[in-house]
C-alpha cells in the first residue's frame, strides 16, 4: 500500500460570487491553502478541522452522525466549499473534524474532479476529460 497526499486550496464560494458581482473585494475572499492533505478513499468527502471551516465561514448544512475508526461521532456538514486541487476545482460539502485533525480528501470530490490516487507514485492522477477516454460518463 501507499499513502497519497495532496496540496489543496479551499475557498468560500459565496465570497467568490459576491466578488464576481462587485459586492466584495477579491482580496476579501476567504481562502485557505492546505498542504499535505491525506487522500483517503475510505472517507466520503472533504473533511476539514473545525477551525479551518470557521475561518472560511462555511455555512452549516446539517448535523450528522459519522462513523469513525473509534466509533460514532456527531458532527456538522458544511456547504459552499470551493475545492481546488491538481488544476481542477468544484464546489463540495465538507465535514467538520476536531481542531488539530489531519484534513482528508475523500472519494466523492475525487470522483467529481476526475482524480484518482496513484499508489505507485504517491500522487494524484488527473483523469482525461477531453478525449474519448474521458472519466465522464452520461448513460
Amino acid at each position: 500500500m501507499g499513502t497519497v497526499f495532496a496540496d489543496i486550496v479551499v475557498s468560500n464560494k459565496r465570497d467568490e460570487i459576491l466578488a464576481e458581482a462587485g459586492h466584495l473585494a477579491a482580496s476579501a475572499i476567504r481562502r485557505e491553502p492546505i498542504e499535505q492533505v491525506l487522500v483517503d478513499t475510505g472517507a466520503s468527502t472533504l473533511c476539514l478541522p473545525r477551525d479551518v471551516i470557521e475561518r472560511l465561514g462555511l455555512p452549516v448544512k446539517r448535523t450528522v452522525v459519522a462513523i469513525t475508526a473509534t466509533g460514532e461521532v456527531e458532527t456538522t456538514v458544511h456547504e459552499q466549499a470551493n475545492l481546488s486541487v491538481a488544476g481542477r476545482s468544484g464546489v463540495v460539502e465538507c465535514i467538520a473534524l476536531p481542531e488539530g485533525s489531519r484534513p482528508l480528501l475523500g472519494v466523492i470530490p475525487l470522483e467529481m474532479l476526475g482524480l484518482e490516487p496513484d499508489l505507485a507514485t504517491h500522487t494524484l492522477r488527473v483523469l482525461p476529460d477531453d478525449t474519448k477516454d474521458s472519466y465522464i460518463f452520461l448513460y
